[in-house]
């Protein structure tokens, strides 16, 4: 992300050919500066279970803590060296291998000491109990994380305290942010395209822009796809872009653009669709920054403590608990399900829609593709949040509910 003031209050955010206008909450304040991820240990998460394992039953729960790997790079070790299918793994969430992580993920039909004597590079498992069920994807309650951040400006302490501290009373931007768009920026792109039936658009997107590819063979075999010779960039392609590879074989064999898109993992397709998602929300996020804690009338407003939404139409009655962070105004991430706001905030989301040439039906794919939609908050407590000085970096520490990311709170603090 490369950011450059344009005037006060605003920054242009630049990330492959996606470029648009966005606030910081905390815009009025100054960042601490700084870079962070310089090793693994800079960046830690662990999960905050949803429940702990009873301690029986027939799946086994470990806790593990990981480094270089994806949340799907473990799993696929872990089936591997315990000879099970990968399908009957579970797991709360995904985490970074840019990181060190703590996480549980579940294995049927495992005893504790079956796990004992693993020895998976870059994973420890720290414990072992059984649970009567498998753990699916939201089981947890949040996330804590540590983070450091180095070369900070001098004043950076004092900064960071003063940002977390109106984070604390305000929340956090529920931001999905840059990391949701893939390696080269354009995984929400790929998605518009298939949501449009622009199967080709999606291909050049899929093979990327040889400006934003640092891999040598991918540049190369991108150059090649955009000069027309498929069999030169099926050869030049790295050796784990095997999907990729297979969308360039159908095309060789004459297979439409739609045919060869569409044959690629569903994982991936609806990890693009997600990525559109989650573009479209984050600019309603953009767009309510301004009064990210009022209610508006016609708001559907989240409930914390259990997720429900109910429509708002005495913004003035329902404040009080808005202040309190009981309730929060909300977006939808658009599917063919959403229930869109009324008044001021119905027009926005309605607007955008009609901006992208889209309207909820488009979202009701085939094949395995369609996207239902949910309500989500426009913010986020942040919960014990704390910042100290060590040398010439500041540790920064905070826990945040599931589904929000660490680095929308670390952009308000560093603003770079």
């Amino acid at each position: 992300i490369s950011c450059h003031p344009l005037r006060y209050g605003e920054v242009f955010v630049l990330t492959g050919k996606r470029s648009e206008m966005t606030e910081y909450l905390t815009t009025q304040l100054p960042g601490t500066g700084g870079i962070i991820r310089q090793r693994p240990e800079d960046f830690q998460v662990e999960e905050i279970p949803l429940y702990e394992p009873c301690g029986e039953g027939d799946h086994l729960f470990i806790r593990v803590e990981k480094s270089g790997l994806t949340t799907y790079d473990l799993l696929r070790e872990l089936s591997s060296a315990l000879k099970c299918n990968e399908r009957d793994l579970g797991y709360a969430g995904l985490k970074d291998a840019r990181a060190i992580t703590r996480q549980t993920v579940s294995v049927p039909l495992r005893k504790p000491e079956d796990v004992k004597e693993l020895e998976i590079p870059g994973v420890t498992i720290l414990s072992a109990r059984l649970h009567g069920n498998k753990l699916r994807p939201g089981h947890l309650a949040g996330n804590r994380f540590q983070i450091r951040i180095h070369q900070p400006d001098q004043e950076g302490l004092s900064r960071a305290e003063t940002i977390l501290g109106v984070l604390q009373d305000i929340g956090v931007p529920n931001r999905f942010g840059e990391q949701r768009y893939g390696s080269l920026g354009n995984s929400h792109r790929i998605g518009k395209a298939i949501l449009r039936n622009d199967f080709k658009a999606a291909i050049r997107e899929i093979i990327g822009d040889t400006k934003e590819i640092n891999h040598e063979g991918w540049k190369q075999a991108a150059e090649a796809f955009h000069a027309g010779d498929l069999k030169t960039a099926v050869e030049k392609l790295p050796r784990h872009c095997r999907p990729e590879r297979r969308l360039l074989e159908m095309l060789q064999e004459g297979k439409s653009a739609r045919k060869a898109v569409l044959a690629m993992p569903r994982k991936l397709l609806r990890l693009y669709l997600s990525a559109y998602q989650s573009c479209l929300f984050d600019r309603l996020v953009d767009m309510r920054m301004a009064s990210l804690e009022r209610l508006w009338p016609g708001d559907l407003a989240y409930k914390h403590v259990n997720g429900a939404c109910f429509l708002v139409t005495d913004p003035e009655l329902e404040q009080p608990r808005a202040d309190s962070f009981e309730i929060s105004p909300t977006a939808p991430l658009f599917g063919y399900k959403s229930k869109l706001a009324k008044g001021q905030a119905g027009l926005l989301e309605q607007g955008l829609l009609d901006k992208e040439q889209l309207n909820l039906e488009a979202f009701r794919l085939s094949g395995g593709l369609a996207m239902e939609g949910e309500r989500r908050p426009l913010r986020v407590p942040i919960q014990a949040p704390e910042c100290i000085r060590e040398k010439d970096s500041l540790l920064v520490t905070f826990s945040l509910p599931k589904g929000s990311f660490a680095t929308t709170v670390l952009s308000e603090i560093m603003k770079t």
